[in-house]
């Protein structure tokens, strides 16, 4: 199983025992997320680069592979990833590079299937 396929597998085997356990506060939390995300005044692609952006400024890489993947499957190009990631980079310093490292690696794996 590659990269991509191991993050996809493991999010959806854990998103399920979440939303299983029939908590109202985080279905809430997840269908607001979900919703956020869909099209309005924003398009999906720049809400999606936004996402992106923001979880590389917190260091979350699940977040990152995420939002990079939905980037990819919405046809944002490597010239347009890599400016996002350059002004991820401009607004959270130095300590985002190694985030920066494993987007790039996780985008090449895109580009790979």
């Amino acid at each position: 199983m590659n990269k991509v396929e191991e993050f996809n597998a493991y999010r959806s085997k854990m998103n399920e025992k979440i939303l299983n356990a029939d908590n109202k506060v985080l279905k809430r939390i997840f269908n607001l997320d979900t919703n956020a995300y869909s099209e309005g005044a924003l398009d999906v692609k720049t809400k999606e680069l936004m996402g992106m952006v923001a979880s590389m400024v917190l260091r979350c890489d699940d977040c990152i592979k995420y939002h990079v993947q939905k980037c990819f499957e919405l046809g944002v190009t490597k010239e347009q990833i890599f400016e996002a990631f350059a002004i991820a980079n401009l607004v959270g310093g130095t300590i985002v590079i190694p985030h920066l490292r494993r987007a790039v690696e996780f985008w090449e794996e895109l580009e790979s299937q």
